[in-house]
C-alpha cells in the first residue's frame, strides 16, 4: 500500500502525535506557557506590593526567591531541554531519542513548575512538591543526554559543556529545594547564582558558540567561521570564579572574573562579524541578542570595581537584568524562532511577530533599568513586567500554533 498523500497524512495526525513528534515541540510549547505564567504572577505580586492589595495571596517565601527560582529553573530551561534533547544526538552522530525519553521530562518539569506556582499563592507544601517534581524532570533529562554522550564515538566540547551545565543546574535546584525544606536561608542566593551563572549562561554561551558561526557561514558568502576551542573552558573557569567570589562575600574582587568574561564575550561578538550578517533578519537578531552578553559582564565588572575603589554599591540589579532580559530574553526569541521556523518546514525568516517581540523586549529592559535607578521603583517594575507580557503574548500564540500543527512541508518532526 502506498503512502498517504500529503493532505491526508496531515489530517490523520492527532494532536498528541503531532505534539510528541520531536522533543522541541512539546517542551517549547510548555516553555511558551511559562513565559507568560512567570511574569503574570510576578506582575500581580509587584502590583500588590506597590498598590497595597491586601487580598492578593502572598507567597510562603520571599517573593524575589519565588521569581528567581522558578524563572531560572522553570521558564528558560524548558526551552533548553527542548533544544538539547533534539540536537544533542545530532551533535554526536547518534540516533534521535524516543518519545519515552523526552515526554516524561516535559511532564515533570512543566507539571512541577505549575504546581510550584500554585504554591506561590500561599502554600509551602505545594511549592515544595512542585520543585521536587521539577528536580525529577532534571534527572530524567540528564540521564538520556549523558547516555548519548557516553555512546558517542567522537565527543565535542559543546556537548560536554551543556551536560556539565545541566549537572550544575540539577545541583542548584536541589539546593533551592533544601532551603524550602528548612536548610539555612543563606543557601538560596547560592542556588539562584548556580542557576544563572552555572547553568543558564554556560548553556546559552555553548549553544551560541556552536550555532551562531554555523548559521552565519551557511548564508553569508565568504564568511570566516570562528569557534575557538579555548573559550569554552576559559568561560567555565571564569564563571566558577564569579560564583565563588560572590558566595564568599568578595564582591569587590569579582571584577577579576567579570572583566575577563566581558573581554572574551566581546571578542567573540566581534569575531563573529555581525556587520556581515545583517541579512536575513533572523540571523542578525542572533548577533544583536549576543551583543548584550559582553555589555552585561562589563556592567558586572564596573559594579565590582566601583565597590573596590569607592566602597559603594552601585547599579543594583541592572547588570543582572541586562543579562537576563537583554541577553537571555532576546536570544530566547531569536534562537527559538530560528529553530521553530527550521524544524516546522518554514522559511528561515524572522517575521513581523518575532521582530515586534524582540524590539519590545528592548523596551522592557529600559523600563527595568529605570526601575533600578530612579524613584518609585515598584511602579516601574510593574510596568516592566506588564511590558514583558505584552511583548511576548503574540509571539507565544504564533509559536504555540506552529507546535500544535504538522510541519508545513509534510515531513515528520
Amino acid at each position: 500500500m502506498s503512502e498517504l498523500p500529503f493532505p491526508a497524512a496531515r489530517a490523520s495526525l492527532g494532536l498528541p502525535s503531532v505534539l510528541t513528534q520531536a522533543p522541541h515541540r512539546l517542551l517549547f510549547l510548555a516553555g511558551t506557557c511559562t513565559v507568560l505564567t512567570s511574569m503574570a504572577w510576578w506582575s500581580l505580586q509587584l502590583a500588590a506590593l506597590r498598590y497595597g492589595w491586601t487580598t492578593w495571596p502572598q507567597p510562603p517565601v520571599p517573593p524575589a526567591w519565588g521569581h528567581a527560582l522558578l524563572t531560572a529553573y522553570g521558564m528558560l530551561p524548558l526551552f533548553m531541554f527542548g533544544f538539547l534533547l533534539t540536537v544533542f544526538p545530532r551533535w554526536l552522530d547518534r540516533p534521535a531519542l524516543p518519545r519515552t525519553r523526552y515526554v516524561p521530562v516535559a511532564g515533570a518539569v512543566f507539571g512541577g513548575y505549575l504546581l510550584a506556582h500554585a504554591g506561590l499563592l500561599g502554600s509551602l507544601p505545594l511549592l515544595r512538591s512542585g520543585v521536587v517534581l521539577m528536580l525529577a524532570g532534571y534527572v530524567l533529562a540528564l540521564v538520556p543526554l549523558a547516555g548519548v554522550l557516553r555512546a558517542a564515538t567522537v565527543r565535542n566540547g559543546h556537548a560536554w559543556s551543556c551536560l556539565a551545565a545541566l549537572g550544575v543546574g540539577t545541583l542548584g535546584l536541589a539546593t533551592g529545594l533544601a532551603v524550602l525544606g528548612g536548610a539555612p536561608a543563606g543557601l538560596m542566593p547560592l542556588a539562584i547564582r548556580l542557576g544563572v551563572f552555572g547553568f543558564l549562561l554556560p548553556v546559552y554561551f555553548s549553544v551560541c558558540h556552536r550555532m551562531i558561526p554555523f548559521f552565519s557561514a551557511n548564508v553569508v558568502p565568504g564568511y570566516r567561521m570562528v569557534r575557538p576551542r579555548w573559550s569554552l573552558p576559559a568561560v567555565w573557569a571564569l564563571l566558577l570564579a564569579h560564583i565563588a567570589l560572590e558566595t564568599a562575600g568578595a564582591g569587590s574582587w569579582r571584577w577579576l572574573a567579570d572583566l575577563p568574561l566581558a573581554l572574551v564575550f566581546g571578542g567573540h561578538a566581534l569575531a563573529w562579524q555581525p556587520w556581515k550578517a545583517r541579512r536575513p533578519g533572523l540571523l542578525f537578531a542572533l548577533h544583536l541578542a549576543f551583543a548584550w552578553l559582553p555589555v552585561a559582564l562589563a556592567l558586572f565588572a564596573l559594579q565590582s570595581l566601583w565597590l573596590a575603589l569607592r566602597g559603594e554599591a552601585v547599579l543594583g540589579l541592572v547588570p543582572l537584568h541586562v543579562l537576563t532580559i537583554g541577553y537571555f530574553g532576546s536570544m530566547l526569541v531569536a534562537m527559538v524562532t530560528r529553530v521553530t521556523q527550521g524544524h516546522s518546514g518554514r522559511l528561515l525568516q524572522m517575521g513581523a511577530v518575532p521582530w515586534m517581540c524582540f524590539v519590545a523586549l528592548q523596551g522592557v529592559l529600559v523600563l527595568r533599568v529605570r526601575a533600578e535607578l530612579g524613584a518609585d521603583g515598584y511602579r516601574w517594575l510593574v510596568l516592566a513586567a506588564a511590558g514583558w507580557l505584552l511583548a511576548f503574548a503574540p509571539w507565544v500564540l504564533r509559536s504555540a500554533w506552529i507546535y500544535l500543527t504538522p510541519r508545513a512541508d509534510g515531513r515528520p518532526g
